[in-house]
């Protein structure tokens, strides 16, 4: 039988601007009594990336535009929340209802481009998504290498909404280490059917099972480790395999 455990990282610090993230994952899993293993999937949210490495936009600090004045004033939002929502983003898909649903430079489609108020320390602090999600977590994945001597892989989530479904999940935004898709095409159903559609986005569903331990709110908890799933190790992993083509996508 296979069990596959979700364990919260505790006893982190408040992550700050230069933290060594992957050397504070080894010695936090290793003081709670679980030292990490190979073969581990770390899940680390993107907020204490971004401020781990500076991407941290203070909102006076910041000039909004004609254009994201308007944009504020006919959603109620803050104008110079607007124009950092603006300049993180690639394209506008729709705005209304006081939100803003927009591609972001990675491609990403999301609310306010990804930029985050939650577990950003400081009233008037913001954190958009990492510059390369993916490129911070091979560098994670590199220091755990480095400290622990372990092979495992690392997935940088954020918190994104879905179409027509009400609530939020957790989905992969940068991965190192793993294949955030499992193609099943080809293989047969308990019946004998061949399977011609199925791929798995399991980077997505690791992030969303994370993110039971994580939480949202006031948990303090920004990592977790999930361990005992099988998968398919991939050096040059990439989270832009779970973007689907513009012209394939029926929502947009």
């Amino acid at each position: 039988m296979r069990v596959i455990s979700i364990i919260p990282v505790t006893g982190l610090p408040i992550i700050q601007h230069g933290d060594d993230i992957g050397l504070l994952i080894c010695e936090a899993a290793a003081k709670q009594g679980t030292p990490i293993e190979d073969g581990d999937i770390i899940v680390v949210t993107h907020v204490i990336v971004s401020r781990a490495e500076g991407n941290i936009i203070n909102l006076d600090s910041v000039s909004p535009s004609e254009f994201a004045k308007t944009v504020a004033e006919v959603l109620g939002k803050d104008p110079a929340l607007v124009e950092v929502i603006l300049r993180e983003s690639r394209s506008i898909v729709r705005m209304g209802d006081g939100h803003i649903i927009s591609e972001t430079k990675h491609g990403f489609i999301c609310a306010n481009a990804g930029v985050d108020k939650s577990n950003v320390p400081g009233e008037r602090n913001v954190a958009p998504l990492p510059k390369d999600p993916d490129l911070s977590a091979r560098i994670i994945r590199q220091r755990i290498r480095e400290v622990s001597g372990k092979d495992v892989a690392v997935i940088i989530s954020d918190t994104h909404g879905r179409p027509l479904r009400n609530g939020e999940i957790n989905v992969a935004v940068g991965v190192a280490g793993i294949k955030p898709i499992r193609d099943r095409r080809g293989e047969k159903d308990l019946f004998g059917y061949t399977l011609k559609v199925k791929q798995t986005a399991i980077a997505d569903e690791l992030c969303s099972a994370a993110e039971l331990v994580i939480g949202q709110a006031d948990e303090g908890i920004p990592v977790a480790i999930i361990r005992g799933y099988p998968y398919e190790r991939a050096e040059d992993a990439t989270a832009r395999d779970l973007i689907r083509p513009r012209e394939k996508d029926l929502f947009i």
